[in-house]
C-alpha cells in the first residue's frame, strides 16, 4: 500500500492513504500533535486497514508552521503562559479550517458524513474533541492519545455525543494523565460514552496497548455496535 500524493482540500493538505480494498465506505482522519506533521500518525492508517479494508485514511498538517520546531506544524502557538484560555482561542481559531477539510474529504471519496472517525495525539486530540463533539452530523467515534480536553465547562454546547475513547501513559510528563480522566468524567457527565485506559510506564506516545486498542474501538463504531470497554 503507497501513501496518496499530498492534495490541498480547503486550507489543510497532508498525507493519505486509500482504502486497502480499493472503495471506501468509512474515513478516518488522524489529527498530529504539537511540532509533528501528518506523516507522524498517516503509518497508523496502514496498521490499522488489515483490520478496516475499506477505511481510507488522512492526516492533515495542522495549518501553522510550529514556531518551536520549524520542520513541523501546530494547530495553535502558544506563549509562555500555556494558559487554557489561550489553547481555547487558538482551538476555536482553528476549528473552520478543519471542518472543511474534513467536509471536503468526505465529498472527494463519497462519503457519509456519519462515517467519519477522528483520531487524535496530543494537541491533535484537543482538536479532535473541540471538532467533532460540535460537527453537525456525529462522528462514528474519537480516539484521543496522550491529550487533554478543552473548555470542559462549555461541554452544554456540544452538539454531538459520539462514542469516545482516551488513551494516556502514566509516565507522561508533557500531558499528565490525570488530564484524561478529567477529560472522562467531564464527558461522561455531559451524556457522552466514553472510555478510557492508562498505558503503564508510557510516557508522551502512543503504545501497542494503546494502538490495539484504538483500533478496535474504530472496527466497533463502525460496525455499529458501542465499543467494548478499555480497561483501566
Amino acid at each position: 500500500m503507497s501513501l496518496g500524493s499530498e492534495r490541498k482540500l480547503g486550507e489543510l493538505t497532508g498525507p493519505r492513504l486509500p482504502a486497502a480494498s480499493g472503495k471506501a465506505d468509512r474515513l478516518v482522519v488522524f489529527l498530529h500533535g504539537y511540532g509533528a506533521d501528518g506523516q507522524d500518525l498517516i503509518s497508523l492508517g496502514a496498521h490499522w486497514a488489515r483490520a478496516m479494508p475499506t477505511a481510507a485514511f488522512a492526516a492533515p498538517n495542522a495549518p501553522e508552521r510550529c514556531e518551536m520546531s520549524p520542520t513541523g506544524y501546530q494547530w495553535w502557538g502558544f506563549s509562555t503562559r500555556r494558559s487554557p484560555e489561550e489553547a481555547a482561542r487558538g482551538a476555536q481559531a482553528v476549528a473552520p479550517l478543519l471542518d472543511r477539510f474534513l467536509d471536503a474529504e468526505l465529498a472527494r471519496l463519497a462519503i457519509p458524513a456519519d462515517r467519519l472517525a477522528l483520531v487524535g495525539f496530543s494537541q491533535g486530540t484537543m482538536m479532535a474533541l473541540h471538532v467533532g463533539l460540535r460537527r453537525a452530523v456525529a462522528p462514528v467515534g474519537i480516539v484521543g492519545y496522550s491529550g487533554l480536553l478543552l473548555m470542559p465547562e462549555r461541554l452544554s454546547e456540544i452538539s454531538a455525543r459520539p462514542p469516545v475513547l482516551l488513551v494516556h501513559g502514566d509516565a507522561d510528563e508533557m500531558i499528565p494523565a490525570a488530564r484524561t480522566h478529567d477529560a472522562a468524567a467531564a464527558l461522561g457527565e455531559a451524556g457522552v460514552p466514553v472510555q478510557w485506559h492508562i498505558s503503564r510506564g508510557i510516557g508522551h506516545g502512543i503504545a501497542p496497548d494503546g494502538l490495539e486498542l484504538g483500533g478496535r474501538f474504530l472496527v466497533d463504531a463502525f460496525g455499529g455496535r458501542l465499543p467494548a470497554g478499555a480497561r483501566p
